[in-house]
């Protein structure tokens, strides 16, 4: 028996240790992201912003999921008024919370269609917005903490854009929008983990390898 239970606990141990990792990497991303000044986060984001709108599938696609960035995020507001101004179809994410997932809508409105949400995030009023199948989307712009050059990606830990990445057509592109601080060596990855396609930082356009 003790045997049995002795086996079980180091069959554990591997997954137990990649979860502390990834917690440890979420925890450390975070302050270095969180303590970006002001005008620095302004700058950066407008010079990913910058990277985004020359990058040719962008260009090209039609429908585009966005997020609704939070204050340490690299910023979408400005993103998703100049998308709008182009044409460009935006949705943004609504969270089912009773079956843990993401379902995409249409704004028009930055303003008029947005209101707080699960866990104080600006999600779409979805008695105002038109719901989007995840097929009709072009381009995903999939958010997180902490990214490495493989297009390995930590979360908040939901699992929602996990489940929703899946969900995508084979020819949408799934790009991350993050700093320079956000990009680490090594993403740990567990078996559920999606991988994002390109990450665009304030420097650079990195492909997976």
């Amino acid at each position: 028996m003790f045997y049995i239970e002795l086996n079980a606990v180091c069959q554990e141990s591997p997954m137990q240790n990649l979860k502390e990792k990834k917690g440890e990497i979420r925890k450390s991303v975070l302050a270095k992201r969180n303590a970006l000044k002001k005008k620095d986060h302004g700058k950066k984001s407008k010079q990913i912003m910058e990277r985004l709108f020359d990058f040719a599938n962008f260009l090209e696609a039609k429908t585009v999921l966005f997020y609704l960035s939070t204050k340490s995020e690299v910023t979408t507001d400005e993103m998703i008024l100049k998308a709008i101004e182009h044409k460009k179809a935006v949705a943004v994410p609504y969270v089912d919370t009773q079956e843990k997932d993401i379902i995409p809508y249409k704004i028009e409105d930055l303003e008029q269609d947005v209101t707080t949400g699960y866990r104080g995030i600006r999600e779409p009023i979805i008695q105002r917005c038109k719901h989007v199948p995840v097929e009709y989307i072009n381009l995903a712009i999939i958010p997180g903490i902490a990214f490495d050059e493989r297009g390995g990606r930590i979360g908040h830990g939901t699992g929602f854009y996990d489940k929703l990445i899946p969900k995508l057509d084979a020819t949408t592109r799934k790009v991350a929008l993050a700093f320079e601080c956000q990009i680490v060596p090594q993403i740990p990855m567990e078996p559920h983990d999606r991988y994002i396609d390109i990450i665009i930082t304030e420097k650079r356009t990195i492909y997976k390898i």
